[in-house]
């Protein structure tokens, strides 16, 4: 009974741990994010070019919690507890999932305001689409090839091929193609939900602010 137990609670603390990983790798864009996309001066120097290399390279890492959902899949087979899954599993890793596409989200809303202030505006729904194109590369190649963001630089010819593989594969191709759709229609509605909780924000602040 014990040793069924520890576990148990084993099995929990390894996984939780992961899900903390990632959750850290999907800070490392958003936070570039704000460095890149949000200073006041719009000046490319090389340490700005540098910083959107590591922010490409660690981006795919906030929308791969999506794919954490295979391990709640997993939990509720291996964990027998039910009140386990419920009450501990299930919001860990709901919460986990949210909290990495939010992350993904504010990026790419930094990012288009970037663009919008550097007269680019034109430009900001193509590049959406080829950021959620670029990032179910990332999610392919981190869930099925087991690939990691500093692979680019400790293993860059696996890396190279990996890709070319895989886009000239038909069935990768075609989870890539979905991945990519899926994650632009959950952005899509991710975005209309955090500027509206943002605008709701100000207007209340800017409420607060008059009856002062």
């Amino acid at each position: 009974m014990l040793r069924s137990t520890y576990q148990k609670w084993s099995y929990l603390h390894q996984h939780n741990t992961w899900i903390a990983w990632n959750l850290f790798l999907a800070a490392i864009p958003l936070l570039l994010s704000f460095y890149l996309f949000r200073r006041s001066s719009t000046a490319r120097s090389a340490q700005w070019w540098i910083g959107l290399a590591i922010y490409a390279a660690f981006l795919p890492n906030a929308p791969y919690l999506l794919t954490d959902v295979v391990h709640l899949i997993e939990a509720s087979w291996s964990i027998p507890s039910v009140w386990i899954i419920t009450l501990f599993y299930i919001p860990i890793h709901v919460g986990a999932i949210l909290l990495g596409f939010e992350a993904y989200v504010v990026s790419l809303i930094n990012q288009s305001f970037y663009l919008r202030r550097s007269g680019l505006q034109r430009f900001i729904i193509p590049l959406e689409w080829l950021t959620h194109s670029l990032c179910a590369v990332g999610i392919y190649l981190g869930r099925f090839r087991r690939l990691n963001s500093w692979d680019i630089i400790t293993a860059p010819q696996n890396v190279l091929l990996s890709t070319l593989n895989d886009l000239t594969d038909k069935r990768p191709l075609i989870v890539i193609a979905l991945t990519a759709f899926i994650l632009g229609i959950l952005y899509w509605i991710m975005k209309q939900v955090t500027i509206g909780l943002l605008l709701r924000f100000r207007e209340l602040r800017a409420q607060e602010h008059s009856v002062d």
